[in-house]
């Protein structure tokens, strides 16, 4: 879901849920060496006028990682700032009491804005995450009594536990067998691909093959290209740039309305084949949505692409092993650090209706964008700690073992405030789920371990290159979930 500014708001992670991301980033922190990390921290902001959003990044987002953008909030001072006559002001900040204010204290003052839903419209229209106001508090309202359904929450972990044991398992055990190098990173976005459509609106588009590369992929690459291609829009100097590009179709623009209209289309076809068939009581979430007359083909439309954003990176979990999965404390702890120092949405980005002043004293003019950097935060001294560079699971474990909450102003992986991702604990139940099932069958040996990863520019945090791993297969005869603790 940022950088871009994130979209993952109100179902799952940021309302992300990149419910994969966390896994796959756990893995590779697991396997090389500790992250490099920032010790300082921006009690104030930094005004921007509009730079393009990757120079006020430090080129953390085509480069090979987001260092230098905590370098620089980091180094920004109280008020360091740079205006730009003729480009979008803003402000960046880094500091936990502006983002509470900015996600809830003052939650009506700091909506998407116009400028968000402009840009990502042409792919996501105007459902929930990319709307505002009442438009967003109907869809909210809908989606919020859907999530809290126990017959939801039962489809969902049927459906993960079949594409566990049927698709992903086999294909890493086949690899072991092989000893042939995997992109895992590529796996999971497979398996979520598939595992969301088939919970979305029960259709399985076979992304993941048996070999774990093969299979129907024209649709994923559409969606992939669409997603990173909306968030470069972000990336202009001047907007007017990307305006006469798509008048003209041409370059990344026609690119993305390509993409966008395969996407398109495999919605509308699987809207017009449901409500022509007008089945009762399926369980998909399209369903549920269509059983709401007044919503319309394109509305329906837009539902499905939310559904699929937010869940194409999601992970499963065993609905018989629910309980013995929510009391994996340190499982739990060492996912958490992970999204840490790797958030799958690195930096929102808000716009201010009024002026105001935050909690730091700072001024923010009306049209001005509001950037807070979960990346950032996440390396900050003042917030972490000194060791604020390690991957230490233990500092979300209480004395006993237990694990803590933590102020979601601190660590807002999975936003806060209002727009709170609702599927936050079925995100974490689906990463340990996953985890559990393939650390325990399988031993991953990371490619290139010595190498820091370079990041890929797009609506999540991604690996330019992938994950290239070697699986070797534990001897294990059935598995216990309760054993890993």
């Amino acid at each position: 879901m940022a950088g871009f500014c994130s979209v993952f708001e109100d179902w799952v992670i940021d309302d992300g849920d990149l419910w994969v991301s966390g896994y796959y980033v756990w893995l590779r922190i697991a396997s090389q060496p500790r992250a490099k990390g920032n010790g300082g921290f921006c009690d104030g902001v930094c005004l921007c006028g509009g730079i393009g959003m990757d120079e006020c990044f430090g080129g953390g987002f085509s480069g090979g990682g987001f260092g230098g953008g905590t370098d620089f909030v980091s180094g920004c001072g109280d008020r360091g700032f740079a205006l730009i006559p003729g480009k979008v002001h803003g402000i960046i900040t880094a500091n936990p009491s502006n983002v509470e204010h900015i996600l809830k204290t003052k939650f009506e003052n700091y909506p998407k804005g116009t400028r968000f839903i402009t840009l990502l419209q042409d792919f996501l229209g105007r459902g929930i995450f990319n709307s505002d106001a009442e438009l967003w508090k109907v869809q909210r309202k809908t989606a919020s009594y859907e999530f809290n359904t126990k017959s939801l929450r039962n489809f969902v972990m049927e459906n993960v536990t079949v594409e566990i044991n049927t698709r992903l398992l086999p294909i890493l055990s086949k690899a072991s067998q092989t000893q042939r190098v995997l992109d895992l990173q590529d796996i999971l976005e497979r398996f979520a691909f598939d595992n969301i459509c088939k919970l979305a609106f029960n259709v399985d588009p076979g992304c993941l093959g048996g070999d774990g590369t093969t299979g129907n992929t024209e649709l994923m690459k559409a969606f992939e290209d669409a997603t990173t291609l909306s968030s470069e829009r972000f990336m202009y100097a001047s907007p007017f740039l990307g305006r006469v590009k798509k008048y003209l179709n041409v370059g990344s623009e026609r690119k993305l309305k390509d993409s966008i209209k395969i996407v398109h289309e495999f919605a509308d076809n699987i809207i017009k084949s449901r409500m022509e068939q007008k089945v009762e009581k399926e369980e998909d979430l399209l369903s549920r949505f269509i059983a709401t007359d007044e919503n319309s083909p394109e509305f329906l439309r837009d539902i499905i692409i939310s559904f699929i954003l937010a869940g194409r990176d999601t992970t499963s979990s065993a609905l018989s092993c629910f309980d013995e999965l929510r009391d994996m404390h340190y499982l739990h702890a060492a996912i958490s650090e992970a999204m840490r120092l790797y958030p799958p949405v690195p930096v929102d980005t808000k716009s201010c209706l009024t002026d105001d002043i935050l909690p730091d004293g700072t001024f923010v003019g009306k049209g001005w964008f509001v950037t807070y950097h979960t990346y950032a935060m996440g390396r900050m001294e003042r917030i972490w700690g000194k060791n604020c560079s390690e991957f230490l699971p233990e500092r979300w474990l209480e004395n006993n073992g237990v694990c803590k909450q933590e102020s979601p102003f601190r660590f807002p992986v999975f936003h806060a405030g209002p727009r709170m991702c609702l599927g936050k604990d079925m995100a974490y139940i689906q990463m340990k789920s996953i985890a559990a099932a393939v650390i325990e069958r399988f031993e991953m040996d990371v490619e290139s371990k010595d190498k820091v990863p370079e990041h890929l520019l797009s609506l999540t945090l991604r690996m330019k290159y992938g994950l290239s791993v070697k699986v070797k297969e534990r001897c294990v005869d059935e598995i216990d979930l309760g054993t890993i603790m």
